[in-house]
């Protein structure tokens, strides 16, 4: 045990070591309060005195909640040794997070978001104090998980930090090799005197370096054998890397190196984030500080990733999860145009479907108006093309497989065991968004045949009602074939004639929508069935359970790594577990194929005909819906047109029943007794004929409304 005035440890609690320095898990002694205890060893007492006490003055400056607290500056009781009292993060660090098998190919979206905004708070501080770090890496970013059960990820180790302003340099040199800006490598990994001094920005590389391996759980530039064993080549990669290139490989021994200027298919982060990130990435991993990003434009760019809001989508032509960064403050015209830029659907062929509802999106109107969504509650796009759906792109896991050696070496099988886990966990992760993607295709076009079924009712409704208001008109003809022979009665007939023309065409829509419901119910009902299917499917928990029992057997090479050897029996065991981690890795990636892609891939050939079939219909649909509209119009003309002729008869014939009356003999070639019932009758033809346009004319305005949602953007 060692101990100051107020804390005590024990040397078997060790969390870290450095050159100058051993962190442990400490207590102090009257709360017991868990704390983290930096002691300096013999060899920090070698550097400069004001290099000593620079961490201590450094700390006792900031305060900050993404920064690692100072508490207090003590000394052990015996070797009189320094000892920084600080904040004890629990969860360890960014580092310990990344080589997780789970984080093997980076970090989730909603996690990576976290460490990006934890990291630009911090280093926005330190800046605001006009400090350099010069050794930011995810071995200093320590992780607490908060009360609410969030990460909280905190800057840590000054000891290499110093005050800087933006526009003073400095010439001594720290950090570590992976992550030190190029011009910094070279003269302190390849020993190279040069006389340039090194501003603020060197931050901004080691940023960059960090947040591409949090985003993809790999560092960025690899030379063949790796970047301790191929320095050269490690410096030649960042400092030859072209303009806009993020990442840089040499795949085999004295091989080209390979340029990458967007992130891996593998890695978790959406495209749509992948869109705002990479640009960042390309600015700030820049060799010439002149060409590089300041931290001003850095903070501006990653503080606009930060503050805009996440809308998800689901487009059925893909068949692809999408999420769409933009502003609350933006117009949905924003986000219109942000959709077609990942989906190439454009805007005005765009209609969304939320929680089975049509939804109108304005394109005038604030995105604050836009619906809450989650990825698996999104909005779910249609479109005017009928296409077979790609589906989600990725990487065969089985290709990032390695494979143990036949000898047992306690380490190179953990290397070995920790990649296969890796890759048992993307297969994992795939599976659950190939799951996901089928029902949210099977839900999305559930939905939307739920809208042609409705609509459908509509137009039938509508179509049945004209018919009813025309049968009403038709049925008075036989009282006017019998009238005299007047001008004005055959025009009436003739328009009557019309109507009944009318009449016959709409009277054959109502079996043809009909038809289009009866197809679809067909397909809705093959839609239960497999969604059915998709809710039993188990493959999910095959995976898991695989993965769990290989985890166990890493857990185990991970305790034996450390030891020198193993006994014999020990060694067989071993051996065994090595034979059992491959089949069940054989195992797990048999279910990911014939389980989830080939099912997968089918219900994409199955969408895809389904949603030909249902474009038909929508089509027909529209075609009848239009059909219905345009007689009805012209039902409305003819009717308007009967109006004004019986209005215009109605008054010719009491101004002849009045003359009639007026006069003896009579000069009508009818009698007065003829043209009273025949005023009469007219009076009430007309009076239907008043009704009639009315209904017409409500009939005709449920018409518009239908036509709306018929004209509305297509599938």
């Amino acid at each position: 045990m060692q101990s100051t005035v107020n804390y005590l440890w024990h040397t078997d609690d060790l969390l870290g070591q450095g050159a100058t320095a051993s962190v442990y898990k400490a207590r102090n002694k009257k709360s017991g309060e868990l704390v983290a205890v930096k002691v300096f060893n013999t060899a920090s007492y070698l550097r400069p005195r004001e290099v000593q006490v620079r961490e201590f003055e450094v700390l006792r400056k900031l305060n900050h909640q993404n920064i690692v607290k100072l508490f207090a500056v003590e000394e052990t009781g015996t070797s009189r040794q320094k000892v920084l009292v600080m904040e004890y993060c629990s969860s360890g660090s960014l580092l310990s997070v990344l080589e997780s098998p789970e984080n093997a190919f980076g970090l989730p979206e909603a996690e990576f978001l976290v460490v990006l905004r934890c990291v630009v708070a911090g280093m926005n501080h330190l800046r605001e104090n006009s400090i350099v770090h010069r050794d930011i890496k995810p071995g200093n970013i320590m992780r607490l998980v908060g009360e609410a059960g969030q990460s909280i990820y905190k800057l840590t180790d000054f000891g290499a930090a110093r005050e800087l302003d933006d526009d003073e340099k400095f010439i001594s040199v720290y950090g570590t090799e992976e992550y030190l800006h190029p011009d910094m490598y070279e003269r302190a990994v390849l020993r190279k005197h040069q006389q340039k001094a090194f501003g603020v920005t060197v931050d901004l590389w080691s940023i960059g370096v960090t947040l591409y391996h949090a985003a993809t759980g790999s560092l960025p530039f690899v030379p063949f054998g790796g970047p301790r064993r191929n320095k050269e080549i490690m410096y030649r990669i960042t400092t030859e890397k072209p303009a806009g290139a993020i990442a840089g490989t040499q795949r085999r021994e004295n091989g080209p190196l390979e340029w990458s200027y967007a992130l891996p298919i593998t890695c978790q982060l959406s495209m749509g984030l992948q869109n705002q990130l990479v640009p960042i990435l390309a600015n700030i991993l820049e060799v010439e500080q002149a060409k590089c990003w300041g931290f001003d434009q850095f903070f501006a760019e990653t503080s606009d990733i930060l503050q805009r809001v996440i809308i998800h989508v689901f487009s059925l032509p893909q068949a692809v999860l999408h999420h769409i960064y933009i502003h609350a403050h933006n117009t949905i015209a924003i986000f219109l145009e942000a959709v077609y830029k990942q989906t190439n659907v454009a805007p005005q062929h765009q209609e969304y479907l939320f929680e089975g509802h049509l939804r109108v999106l304005e394109p005038d109107l604030s995105a604050q108006h836009i619906a809450h969504t989650t990825a698996s509650s999104p909005l779910t796009l249609f479109s005017m093309a009928a296409e077979t759906p790609k589906g989600l792109a990725f990487r065969d896991p089985a290709l990032d497989i390695p494979k143990f050696m036949p000898k047992v070496d306690l380490q190179a099988d953990y290397n070995t065991a920790k990649g296969v886990l890796g890759a048992g966990y993307q297969a994992l992760r795939l599976a659950q968004a190939l799951l996901a993607g089928q029902e949210l295709m099977l839900r999305g076009l559930h939905w939307f045949m739920e809208t042609l079924q409705a609509t459908c009712r509509r137009t039938l409704e509508v179509t049945r009602m004209a018919l009813l208001f025309l049968s009403s008109s038709l049925g008075a003809e036989s009282d006017t074939a019998r009238m005299p022979d007047i001008q004005e009665l055959k025009r009436v007939t003739e328009l009557r004639s019309k109507l009944r023309d009318v009449a016959e065409v709409l009277s054959r829509l109502p079996h043809n929508i009909t038809e289009i419901q009866t197809n679809l119910s067909s397909l809705s009902s093959e839609l239960v069935k497999n969604r059915d299917q998709v809710h039993e499917d188990r493959s999910i928990q095959q995976i898991q359970c695989c993965l769990d029992k290989m985890h166990l057997i890493y857990k185990q090479f991970k305790k034996s790594r450390m030891r020198p050897g193993l006994g014999y029996n020990e060694e067989q065991i071993h051996k065994l577990d090595k034979v059992n981690f491959s089949h069940l890795a054989k195992r797990l990636l048999q279910v990911f194929q014939e389980e989830c892609v080939q099912k997968y891939q089918t219900s994409l050939v199955t969408l895809g005909n389904w949603m030909r079939s249902v474009h038909e219909a929508r089509n027909r649909l529209r075609l009848v819906g239009c059909s219905v509209a345009a007689y009805s119009t012209e039902a409305q003309g003819f009717q308007e047109s009967l109006s004004k002729i019986l209005d215009q008869l109605s008054h010719q014939l009491q101004d002849s029943i009045k003359g009639a009356q007026a006069s003896s003999p009579p000069i009508s070639p009818y009698s007065s007794s003829s043209l009273k019932d025949l005023g009469l009758h007219m009076e009430e033809l007309y009076e239907d004929m008043k009704l009639l346009a009315f209904d017409l004319q409500d009939n005709n305005r449920m018409i518009e409304g239908l036509g709306r949602v018929q004209s509305a953007p297509d599938v």
